[in-house]
């Protein structure tokens, strides 16, 4: 007999889930850019996690939301909207982060935050949204495209 699923709710953050925030993001940190770019500071969301959390809770123009279940964040989403410039009039909303944990996976949770996410930068006036990923991470790549993402650009890298 399985055990039952425990609902999770997507909502706002709030100042106490800081620290479920910062445990998503340093698992994210070390399951993503820690086995794809060495230049990336992994310890980078137990450092400074806890400040730029708390001060996108406050951010008018950002959407921090997280997956509660029973009262622990098993996921997160970050977002911002920008004005568009003269090269490109249009409001964007970028996802900057998402995360979910690998207990809560394949049962529809990313693709709720990405609807949360969606709604938002509609509400918000944008008429884009974007996100980045590791172009190893066919993974998430297959999960943007099934979205409702399309590849646009190709950033290439090397060391000096």
């Amino acid at each position: 007999m399985s055990e039952p699923q425990r609902e999770v709710v997507v909502r706002r953050a709030q100042v106490g889930d800081v620290d479920g925030l910062v445990a998503c993001s340093s698992a994210l940190f070390a399951e993503d850019a820690g086995t794809r770019d060495p230049s990336v500071n992994v310890g980078w969301p137990r450092e400074f996690g806890p400040d730029r959390f708390a001060a996108g809770m406050a951010d008018p123009t950002g959407l921090l939301l997280v997956a509660d279940c029973a009262g622990e964040v098993v996921g997160h989403l970050t977002g911002t909207v920008a004005e568009g410039s003269t090269m490109r009039p249009v409001k964007v909303a970028t996802l900057v982060s998402m995360y979910v944990r690998p207990a809560h996976r394949r049962d529809g949770l990313g693709a709720r935050l990405i609807a949360e996410f969606s709604a938002w930068a509609k509400q918000a006036g944008a008429e884009l949204a974007e996100v980045t990923a590791y172009s190893s991470n066919a993974v998430a790549l297959r999960f943007y495209e099934r979205s409702g993402f399309a590849r646009q650009s190709v950033t290439l890298r090397t060391t000096l």
